[in-house]
């Protein structure tokens, strides 16, 4: 949930010290259907996850890292061993804040925290993101924000970090660069 995270400082802290951002894969806005955020996703289908979650953790983050990772039938963008250390790291947090997590992303509400950056913000995100959708993500965010620059991976899913690597440190790297001396 880093860009929340992101966006909290900003918010609270207003941006002090900070020249620049990056949102990748970020879940800014909003990810919880309601009246004023129709494109969200219904709470059923978070309920499902929880269920799912408590039932079988391991089983759950099986499928949850192909879908993030964007792993099928025909495309294996990352190798077994890459999942296999994901599904390792994520079975060894507790239930209690697996679940916790999955709460605070699905109903954290960022919309009111977007007005709050004020600096260059590159928001990267995947076309084929399953986890987090582009379309109730990325483009509200790059609404939102003021100053932002939007870069969308065609085809790509949300762990952009392992199946966009050179192209994910090219593009950050030319932010970076981007009005220094």
């Amino acid at each position: 949930m880093g860009g929340g995270e992101v966006a909290r400082y900003m918010s609270r802290h207003g941006g002090n010290a900070v020249t620049k951002a990056a949102l990748i894969s970020s879940i800014l806005p909003y990810r919880l259907k309601s009246d004023d955020n129709p494109g969200g996703t219904e709470q059923s289908e978070f309920d499902a996850i929880a269920q799912s979650i408590k039932a079988d953790r391991a089983k759950f983050f099986s499928k949850f890292f192909n879908d993030f990772f964007g792993v099928g039938p025909l495309s294996s963008p990352v190798s077994e061993e890459l999942i296999e250390w994901a599904r390792s790291i994520s079975m060894q947090a507790s239930l209690p804040a697996t679940l916790a997590c999955l709460q605070s992303f699905s109903s954290t509400d960022f919309r009111g925290d977007l007005s709050s950056f004020k600096v260059p913000t590159l928001i990267i995100h995947g076309t084929e993101d399953k986890t987090v959708p582009i379309d109730v993500s990325a483009r509200p965010a790059a609404k939102g924000i003021a100053q932002s620059q939007l870069i969308e991976y065609e085809g790509a899913p949300h762990g952009l970090f392992a199946t966009e690597k050179a192209h994910l440190t090219r593009d950050l790297l030319a932010f970076i660069g981007r009005g220094s001396a």
